[in-house]
């Protein structure tokens, strides 16, 4: 649920570039089209109340507040922090290579879960 409200939510908000969405955290690498404050409580909105009607827990606080956020400031470090999120599944030891991970913009495309 969460990779397809990533992948298929309005254009017009941001540009994904890699994600993965964790068992208890998610990392995005987007480029915002709208300010990252509203970005993000649009995103984890929508997200919550989804989670929670899935797990038939409506109104229970399905993320932390907070969120973390930084500015890319050369190719460089884009480059580092798109390898830093596709390979967090292979650090974890969730998986030998970042594509098996099903949650991740490394899989293909024609693997990921669909809304």
């Amino acid at each position: 649920m969460v990779v397809a409200a990533l992948c298929y939510r309005d254009p017009g908000h941001f540009h994904l570039h890699n994600f993965v969405v964790m068992p208890n955290h998610v990392h995005i690498l987007i480029t915002p089209h709208v300010p990252v404050s509203q970005l993000m409580q649009s995103l984890k909105r929508f997200t919550a109340r989804e989670g929670n009607r899935i797990l038939g827990s409506m109104g229970k606080p399905f993320w932390q507040d907070e969120y973390y956020d930084r500015l890319v400031r050369n190719e460089q470090e884009f480059a580092r922090i798109a390898r830093y999120i596709e390979r967090n599944p292979v650090n974890a030891g969730w998986v030998a290579e970042a594509e098996q991970f099903r949650w991740s913009s490394a899989r293909p495309i024609a693997n990921r879960p669909q809304a």
